[in-house]
């Protein structure tokens, strides 16, 4: 949906320079033009012209006055007034990235703040006396006059600004801040009755102090959040008289509050950040006004800078994982002048250059060695950036966009303004016009920056652009850096291979690349050639083009199973003698594995790899090490952190001394036992679904060093791996091995849950006569109904659940069919899986029993307890499921009956036994394997 506007000059406040004014003649004018962005001018525009025809002010509004209003008097409308923009609507209102980082950033602050109450007690309660003393030598009459005005003002304040507001007509803004008064008042609420009933003792003194009758103040100030929230989201703070007014107060008040005793530092401080958060949060779920300029302050901006625009018409953005990625560019206008060659104008405001902040951050975070420009830029400075990159680039000889003016469009938004291209991006051109010499000029282009040491930094398709001539023009230098290292020069041209080699395939783009930069420079980019440092569309493609090859290679694969299948059943008709079972299984194996063989395809950043070692054979290519955190260890992290709190708050509590001289160690030494023979069971539910021979003894050593690999790995994924791993060592095919596994896994996921179900059934018909199930199983089953129910009507989440489970299927159930034509394989499977549940059961049953809870608890509720604990630890990001294991087995075992002190105690042996103990041996059988290359 677009809209044109004929006639209509600028709204007000959005395109205008302060203190511009209607009777400022051309050569008052003139000067807020910059010369030395702007040294070449198209033919037939003069500076000034027409800049007498728009006035502005900063109100901020977007309210359109008619022209006759707008002009001077005695200035007559000519052709040049007459504008045409063609763009689409702008929302009324827009959800601002910069609203969500200051909500998160609140968040944090209030969650480092009850960090520091938890776990600083002694500092807390230092810091209070001290501003208790400093506080108590003001005099009493100063302090009583201070919190009668403060009180009064804190009050009045808001309801000034609102009639203020009101009679600018700015009714929204009010509705805004009384929404997020009223949703901080009942945050207030919430975390008052938190810190009364349920929060540590810690936080409760930091918070609150002694008042009359025995009660504590209020942890948080009911009144001043909803002030704070209510000013935050009016916009009052943007406004220097109203926010130096705002601060005296709420510090005034916050003083008179210490020094009379009704509050702490920390109440205050938390009262600050949950109005601030709140405020924040509401703006970024009903959105703000949208004040971004329109294509009507464009034009009246190159009106100020000397052009006469007779029309501007929006460019199309990208769309996809590239418009995630290129969101911060700014909006372009194609405009058309009335004397002289069309222009390309960029506009850039604050919240498009806040789009893609989280990516920045976390790639600044998690790459080590790579310098990027800050998160977080101001406008001018993302404006010089810009300039100073488009000039440089040009200067170093490669084909830029020039730029020829630039401009401020009013306090929130800058324009730069370039000569018009007139070409098409590398992504639109079909695939027949990119020519090898048109590669070649893309690679001539990266040769001139890199010879100054300029880095492009974003060389994907929609950053090169094609004149009608041919010529490669380099578009986006926003991101670029100047003297740049090493490293990102290299970064460059690995990108550009990979662009390139999406199009025209590898060995077009080396072949392009080596002719122009030379066979030294590009494999010197190999260590780089990784999707960790591409650009996120790149990833994103070459992520589709994998599922797309492994679609193909299953598809061969089953193709060829059928095709292989019908010939044996041809050539067993027509033959004499039948043949036997295992032959034909043999040949069917065989038919199988050619088949994967022949359908294997190289990803493309191999096959770049491989077409640079043919030319260069003596080439680095290990991967350089990029990642200075990887997701998972920082998910791992802040769940162990997690985990880790709650049981340090839980055994705060428990008086260890007296459990452990009571224990009864006959126990302890039966957990033992059942621990270790668990991994005798897990052996044998490995190997019940592996129809090839392998050593049974070789397979427990392997179970026992998977002890160790789950300290370092979460449970679900390091025993899966080295199980694997182990399988193709003893000379299982690749791919069987992993659906053995695979099948294991399943198999074990059917049957934990059955267990589950069992149990818990079990254990709602101990306590009643009749056989009714538990209310837990009742709840769990209907939860399971709903999730499937809304995964079977969402269209995107049903094709993803088939999508996965047909390739699950795909290479698990033909490896069941082969275990199922052997049933003493499938019964020793089975018989393993029961087996290590068992054992682990009684595990922690004798754990229990170590510290006399036996009696209050029956197996049935141990069990389920286990089932469900393991079940969470599977899924948790730690290394072998730590922090959610001890916190989901304690939990259950209190719920069902048992005593607190017990429970931990219980816990902490069974984890000992079955996850802290086996890591040294763990560790023995893990080099072990090693040096016999049976992993």
């Amino acid at each position: 949906m677009t809209t044109k506007e004929q006639g209509v000059s600028p709204p007000e406040g959005a395109a205008g320079d302060d203190g511009a004014r209607p009777d400022d003649g051309p050569a008052s004018r003139s000067q807020n033009r910059p010369e030395d962005l702007a040294p070449d001018l198209p033919a037939g525009r003069t500076p000034g012209a027409h800049d007498h025809s728009d006035t502005a002010d900063d109100t901020g509004t977007r309210d359109a006055h008619s022209d006759d209003a707008e002009r001077p008097h005695g200035h007559a409308p000519t052709d040049a007034d007459r504008v045409e923009v063609d763009e689409p609507l702008l929302a009324a209102r827009v959800h601002r990235p910069s609203d969500l980082v200051r909500l998160l950033v609140g968040i944090l602050g209030i969650a480092v703040l009850l960090g520091i109450a938890a776990f600083a007690h002694g500092t807390t309660v230092g810091l209070e006396e001290d501003i208790s003393k400093g506080t108590g030598q003001a005099p009493d009459l100063l302090i009583k006059v201070a919190a009668l005005v403060s009180s009064i003002a804190v009050l009045l304040l808001p309801v000034a600004f609102a009639i203020e507001r009101l009679i600018k007509r700015d009714g929204l803004r009010i509705a805004d801040g009384v929404l997020a008064a009223v949703l901080a008042h009942g945050v207030t609420l919430a975390t008052d009755l938190w810190v009364s009933q349920a929060a540590p003792g810690s936080i409760q003194d930091a918070l609150t102090r002694p008042a009359g009758g025995g009660a504590l103040t209020d942890p948080v100030h009911g009144y001043l959040a909803p002030v704070i929230a209510y000013m935050t989201a009016v916009g009052m703070t943007r406004r220097p008289h109203w926010r130096v007014a705002l601060w005296v107060v709420l510090l005034l008040n916050a003083l008179t509050m210490l020094v009379n005793g009704y509050t702490t530092p920390f109440s205050i401080i938390l009262t600050v950040l949950i109005g601030w958060s709140v405020a924040y949060g509401t703006l970024y779920a009903v959105g703000s006004p949208n004040v971004r300029p329109t294509g009507q302050n464009l034009l009246a901006g190159l009106r100020r800078v000397g052009f006469q625009p007779v029309s501007a018409m929006r460019a199309e953005g990208p769309e996809g994982p590239e418009a995630s990625e290129t969101g911060d560019r700014g909006r372009r206008y194609h405009v058309t002048l009335e004397d002289g060659p069309p222009l390309d104008v960029t506009v850039v405001d604050r919240e498009q250059q806040a789009q893609g902040f989280f990516y920045r951050v976390w790639r600044r975070l998690t790459l080590r060695g790579i310098t990027t420009r800050r998160s977080l830029q101001s406008l001018r400075q993302a404006l010089e950036q810009e300039a100073l990159l488009a000039y440089a680039a040009i200067a170093a000889g490669a084909n830029a966009p020039k730029l020829i003016a630039t401009s401020e469009l009013g306090p929130d938004a800058v324009m730069l303004v370039y000569e018009h291209l007139g070409g098409r991006t590398l992504d639109s051109l079909p695939d027949e016009e990119i020519t090898d010499e048109l590669t070649r000029n893309a690679w001539a282009q990266v040769r001139a920056l890199q010879s100054r040491r300029i880095a492009h930094r974003r060389l994907t398709g929609d950053a090169l652009v094609v004149d009608r001539s041919g010529n490669v023009i380099l578009t986006d230098l926003r991101g670029g850096e100047i003297a740049a290292g090493d490293l990102v020069l290299r970064m460059d041209v690995a990108q550009l291979l990979a662009t390139l080699g999406l199009r025209v395939g590898a060995e077009r783009s080396v072949a392009s690349a080596v002719s122009v930069l030379g066979p030294d420079i590009v494999a010197d980019c190999l260590p780089l050639l990784q999707p960790i440092a591409l650009s996120r569309s790149t990833r994103a493609t070459l992520r589709k083009l994998a599922r797309e090859r492994a679609e193909r290679e299953r598809e061969a694969v089953l193709e060829s199973s059928r095709a292989a299948k019908a010939a044996r059943e041809a050539g067993s008709e027509a033959a004499s003698a039948p043949t036997s079972a295992a032959a034909e299984r043999k040949a069917e194996k065989r038919a199988l594995d050619e088949a994967l063989d022949e359908a294997r395809e190289e990803d493309l950043l191999s096959q770049i790899r491989r077409q640079v070692l043919l030319i260069r054979p003596q080439a680095p290519v290990e991967p350089a090490r990029l990642e200075r955190i990887r997701p998972r260890t920082l998910v791992s992290f802040i769940a162990g952190a997690f985990g880790a709190y709650f049981l340090l708050t839980q055994l705060a509590h428990v008086d260890f001394g007296t459990i452990i001289g009571d224990a009864q160690w006959g126990w302890v030494g039966a957990a033992l036992a059942f621990s270790a023979l668990s991994y005798f069971a897990a052996a044998m539910s490995l190997l019940g679904f592996v129809p090839e021979r392998v050593s049974f003894l070789r397979t427990v050593v392997a179970q026992v060093a998977g002890s160790f690999v789950k300290l370092v790995a979460p449970a679900a994924v390091g025993g899966v791996a080295l199980n694997t791993r182990f399988l193709q060592r003893a000379g299982v095919r690749p791919g069987l091995a992993v659906a053995s596994v695979g099948a294991s896994q399943l198999f074990g996921l059917a049957s934990h849950i059955l267990l589950l179900l069992s149990f818990g059934y079990l254990t709602g018909t101990e306590k009643t006569p009749e056989m009714t199930p538990s209310r837990a199983v009742i709840a769990g089953l209907l939860t399971v109904a709903v999730l499937v129910l809304v995964v079977t009507a969402v269209p995107f989440m049903r094709k993803f659940i088939v999508t996965r489970v047909r390739a699950l299927f795909a290479g698990v159930v033909p490896r069941m069919l082969d275990v199922l034509q052997r049933p003493k394989k499938l019964m020793t499977g089975i018989g393993g899986m029961l087996l290590l549940t068992g054992c682990f059961v009684m595990c922690l049953d004798a754990s229990i029993r170590a510290f006399g809870g036996g009696e209050a608890i029956s197996y049935a509720s141990i069990a389920v307890v286990f089932l469900a604990g393991n079940a969470l630890g599977s899924a948790a990001p730690t290394p072998g499921g730590m922090g959610a294991v001890e916190t989901t087995l304690t939990l259950g075992l209190i719920a069902a009956g048992l005593e607190k002190e017990v429970a931990i105690s219980a816990v902490l042996l069974f984890r000992l036994m079955t996850f802290w103990l086996p890591v040294l041996p763990g560790w023995i059988s893990f080099n072990f394997l090693t040096r016999k290359e049976a992993i």
